[in-house]
């Protein structure tokens, strides 16, 4: 992710699971599902997977009881810290972000959670340029976060986050980069990936790129 949301993560590490276990209200629909969308990603991956956004080493969970290897990228020390508390060796875990992390090598799937809105739309389409050139074909792209079907479903989710006074949530919305999945599809498309999409929660689908 970028380094600019650093800051924020260091300042979340220590609530995260909290959160996501839906109970801060502002975000409880974001998090809807969140164990079940972690089971799906990790459904949807295989072989060696190289995890972006670690965090606090929950969806590493999963994909190591599905008997995956993982390596883990995560740029804030607090969040390495937490997951590597959790996990107990049984992962690698890494400094570095979506666009920037070591040589990594024999890598089947790309993962991530509840990250990929950290990146502009051109950064989006560098790394996911970048993931093509390391993966063979049949590779995997399988990342759930929150995007749009349309613009205006995206404006209409602001003003829907403003009208039941959920100003955080409405600020998140409006200052990071969340896009649309015509941007993913075209973006994954031209970068020799077919892809489908499937809705986890109001806000959260799961985007699957398979290397043609």
């Amino acid at each position: 992710m970028g380094r600019e949301f650093l800051d924020l993560f260091e300042q979340w590490a220590e609530s995260y699971d909290e959160t996501v276990i839906g109970r801060d209200q502002e975000y409880k629909e974001v998090f809807s599902g969140y164990e079940e969308i972690l089971a799906l990603v990790a459904s949807h991956s295989y072989g060696h997977v190289v995890e972006f956004g670690v965090g606090t080493g929950n969806l590493t969970n999963n994909l190591l009881a599905n008997g995956l290897r993982v390596t883990g990228i995560e740029p804030s020390p607090s969040m390495r810290q937490i997951a590597e508390g959790k996990l107990m060796g049984k992962a690698v875990i890494l400094d570095g972000d979506f666009l920037q992390f070591p040589e990594i090598k024999n890598i089947d799937s790309f993962v991530s959670t509840y990250a990929f809105h950290h990146l502009t739309d051109d950064e989006k389409a560098d790394a996911i340029e970048k993931y093509s050139k390391l993966l063979s074909k049949g590779g995997k792209i399988v990342f759930a976060d929150t995007m749009y079907e349309s613009e205006e479903d995206y404006n209409n989710a602001i003003k829907k986050a403003k009208s039941e006074g959920f100003h955080n949530l409405a600020n998140d919305l409006e200052t990071e980069y969340y896009t649309t999945i015509p941007v993913l599809k075209n973006i994954l498309e031209n970068n020799g990936f077919s892809v489908s999409f499937k809705k986890c929660n109001e806000f959260v689908w799961l985007m699957e790129g398979v290397k043609r």
